[in-house]
């Protein structure tokens, strides 16, 4: 593959349900400069398609997925979550994070890079998905 043909480093996917329900949280939700800034930039940037039509490699809402993050010895498997269902100890990771905010809408084998509340960046690449509601037929959930 030449390096002409190989998607944008940025490139984002969300399906238009994730979109319209992103929306409605950030109207709803009290959120840091940094969360604000961090949503917008995902919305503004990310190609809408319609729920049916998200490629089954794409990380979306409450999709399941194993990724390494770099100086980590294992891969883990977290799934992105809304911030009421998140329990970092348990691998639910809220997409008001900023690794959260950072996985959606990336395709597996991409990087995900964000900055730690103390501002150290942080990057993981995407391994695989186990589980993605569109995938598996679910589009209203």
């Amino acid at each position: 593959m030449s390096i002409d043909s190989r998607p944008a480093v940025d490139e984002r996917i969300l399906s238009e349900l994730d979109h319209a329900r992103i929306l409605g949280l950030m109207r709803r939700t009290v959120l840091s400069d940094a969360q604000k800034h961090a949503l917008d930039a995902l919305l503004d940037a990310a190609d809408l398609v319609p729920a049916r039509d998200v490629p089954p490699d794409v990380v979306t809402m409450n999709s399941r997925l194993r990724l390494h993050a770099e100086g980590e010895p294992e891969p883990r498997d977290i799934t992105l979550c809304y911030p009421a269902d998140a329990r970092a100890d348990v691998g639910l990771v809220s997409l008001l994070s900023p690794m959260g905010a950072s996985l959606l809408g990336r395709r597996v084998g991409s990087e995900a890079v964000w900055l730690t509340p103390t501002g150290t960046p942080r990057t993981a690449r995407i391994l695989s998905l186990h589980f993605q509601p569109e995938a598996a037929g679910e589009y209203t959930t």
